[in-house]
């Protein structure tokens, strides 16, 4: 098997939080709240390689999450009016992991095509390993 190589290295935008910003503005919703969402998106990392996805979050604290490519069964691409507006999306991956079934990675740019790179990557994957999917 070749070498793990990176697909992606990223954040999600801070466009994901623009509804909080605009309601701190206009509503006098506290000040900290914003920068508490600011703080979060700015400490969230995915880093996306051919065979794992990282994520890494926390502001006080770090974690990181991996969920193994192997693992997902189904890939989405969402983009709501807002994110459509400013070129972002969501990659919404289902997997068989039991601790994060469902792992969006939210906000980025050029999501579909990241998605798409995916796809093939997963089923590359998925037959090396000869792993197959039961219906029951």
């Amino acid at each position: 098997m070749p070498d793990e190589r990176v697909l992606f290295r990223g954040s999600p935008s801070q466009w994901e939080n623009f509804g909080i910003f605009v309601a701190t503005s206009l509503f006098w919703i506290p000040i900290p709240v914003a920068v508490w969402r600011w703080l979060v998106t700015r400490c969230t990392r995915y880093e996306v390689t051919s065979e794992r996805i990282s994520h890494e979050f926390g502001v006080l604290s770090k974690r990181i999450e991996e969920l193994e490519l192997y693992r997902v069964k189904d890939t989405s691409f969402e983009q709501s009016f807002w994110l459509r507006l400013v070129g972002l999306g969501h990659v919404v991956l289902r997997s068989s992991d039991r601790s994060d079934p469902v792992f969006v990675l939210r906000a980025l740019r050029d999501a579909r095509e990241l998605r798409e790179n995916l796809r093939g990557v997963i089923e590359k994957l998925r037959e090396q390993k000869g792993i197959r999917e039961l219906d029951v």
